[in-house]
């Protein structure tokens, strides 16, 4: 298991810890006192970009020069019809519920960092469902992390890994969840 920073709470309760107990090696009080303390991620505001997770965006491409992005690449029947019955069981399940719109996307991103070196398949990616007509006038449309997961996808640093994405099962969520199908490992 890999060392993480201490945060300042728990190393505020282990430099107590230590005063109660005399060190057999000194050598090892020194390692401790150098251990970083674990600093909070900056809440952003404002739309996501390239930038504002110290990446370079770049350079857009004029309209006439885009294609089209295919609705149905990268997946063959079978695992269409596996999803599309429900009969695909996700490897891992990411809820955004609660997060705010930059803490989601670093979670997504987390999420398929992780998936990728495991060598799943199937996430499960749980958004929230969409408001009712009158929600969306008074509150100004669907939900953020909604809205953006599908710009977040294409624009992410693992789009080359991404097979496809598909609406969920109603066991799995149905409007309120997405399935995104990795591709396999060659």
């Amino acid at each position: 298991m890999a060392d993480r920073p201490l945060t300042a709470g728990e190393k505020a309760l282990w430099q107590k810890f230590i005063e109660t107990v005399e060190p057999l090696d000194r050598t090892r009080l020194k390692r401790i006192e150098q251990l970083p303390v674990a600093r909070r991620p900056r809440d952003l505001s404002g739309p996501i970009t390239a930038e504002s997770f110290g990446g370079k965006s770049e350079a857009a491409v004029p309209l006439r020069d885009q294609k089209p992005v295919p609705t149905r690449h990268g997946l063959d029947g079978g695992w269409d019809r596996r999803l599309t019955k429900g009969m695909v069981q996700p490897d891992v399940t990411v809820d955004l519920h609660g997060y705010t719109l930059s803490s989601a996307h670093g979670r997504l991103d987390g999420a398929l960092e992780l998936s990728i070196a495991a060598g799943h398949r199937a996430i499960l990616l749980i958004t929230g469902k969409a408001r009712n007509d009158d929600e969306r006038r008074r509150e100004g449309g669907r939900g953020a992390i909604r809205a953006a997961i599908s710009d977040w996808l294409a624009a992410s640093r693992h789009h080359a890994h991404i097979a496809a994405v598909r609406r969920a099962h109603p066991r799995h969520g149905g409007a309120g969840a997405l399935y995104i199908i990795l591709r396999r490992r060659r």
